[in-house]
C-alpha cells in the first residue's frame, strides 16, 4: 500500500496508529486506493481552545 501511494511503511503506520494526518492530496489517495468516500475514512475534528467556547 505505501509503494502504491508513493509513501513510506513508517507514513503508513503512524496513520494507523493516529500519530500523523495526511496531506489532503494523500487523504484522497488513500480514499481512492479502498474505493470508499474519505469521509468514512477520515473523521475531521477542530481543536477546541479558549476562543472557542
Amino acid at each position: 500500500m505505501a509503494a502504491v501511494l508513493g509513501v513510506s511503511r513508517q507514513t503508513i503506520g503512524s496513520l494507523e496508529n493516529g500519530r500523523y494526518n495526511p496531506s489532503i492530496l494523500l487523504a484522497f489517495k488513500i480514499a481512492r486506493y479502498f474505493h470508499m468516500p474519505i469521509e468514512e475514512i477520515f473523521i475531521y475534528e477542530e481543536e477546541q481552545n479558549e476562543e472557542n467556547h
